[in-house]
């Protein structure tokens, strides 16, 4: 249903035209209400033995959401040590002290998919709705492979405007199906944060800033020159480490004051 909305309009232009974006908002609004409504008619109050509230249920509460808004992005922040790196070597983030970039962004239709649309109500359909109805069928830990997949099927539909588009099929094909396996992948993460934190804020965040990175290019590290080239390799290996290492800890449920879903498993 979700997917499907986005193609309710007779559209001529392609995905990046403000006109394409103003409806596909209205469409993933409608259906963002309809699937907050299927919780609230579907979903118990005795959620798993705990007396809850249904905003509790899609992470949206104010307990921990200090915590969550931080801690989470820093952890994810960690992992993409190599990226960032390589953004401050080419100077990059002195856009970020630019008044004028700010106001650009703030009125670019494109940007405001990107970076505000998308993670909000992506990660409120396939996390904050969908998790309170897989969770008490499969568990925690099983919830967190099976959720994945739904969101990596509905970037699929992004192979049909590929070939609209003049792309060549194998060529759609193949580019369809890296990003169904890194968008899976970002689905498992995302999942175990909502179910972690128990808050719908940590995945928002983490996929507006997964957004504004892109995926790693590391094909770049080759154009740079040694000593930052072995310097900026140490980083992407320290970023991976790194994260390993704390996604435990960083993400533990009582830092959060979650006492709804990963205890249960």
């Amino acid at each position: 249903m979700y997917v499907g909305s986005l193609y309710v309009w007779r559209n001529t232009h392609g995905r990046d035209h403000p006109s394409t974006i103003k409806k596909r908002f209205l469409s993933v609004f409608l259906m963002s209400f309809v699937s907050a409504t299927v919780v609230y008619l579907f979903t118990d109050k005795l959620y798993f033995g705990y007396e809850v509230t249904y905003w509790s249920l899609m992470g949206i509460r104010l307990s921990g959401l200090v915590q969550a808004t931080i801690l989470p992005l820093f952890l994810t922040m960690v992992l993409f040590l190599g990226p960032v790196s390589l953004h401050y070597n080419e100077g990059l983030y002195q856009r970020f002290f630019d008044l004028k970039m700010w106001l650009y962004c703030l009125t670019n239709v494109v940007w405001l998919r990107n970076h505000v649309i998308a993670p909000f109500f992506e990660e409120f359909t396939f996390r904050a709705c969908m998790l309170p109805i897989l969770v008490p069928c499969f568990g925690s830990k099983n919830s967190v492979i099976l959720c994945p997949f739904f969101f990596g099927i509905a970037h699929l539909h992004l192979l049909n405007e590929k070939l609209a588009h003049g792309a060549k099929f194998k060529a759609a094909i193949l580019q369809s199906l890296f990003q169904f396996a890194y968008t899976t992948v970002f689905g498992a993460y995302s999942t175990y944060l909502f179910l972690r934190t128990g808050h719908v804020a940590a995945p928002v965040i983490v996929h507006a800033f997964c957004n504004h990175m892109g995926f790693p290019d590391f094909g770049q590290l080759f154009t740079i020159e040694r000593p930052k080239q072995s310097v900026l390799m140490v980083c992407f290996v320290a970023g991976l480490v790194m994260w390993m290492l704390l996604l435990k800890p960083l993400t533990e449920p009582q830092i959060y004051n979650n006492t709804l879903y990963w205890p249960t498993t």
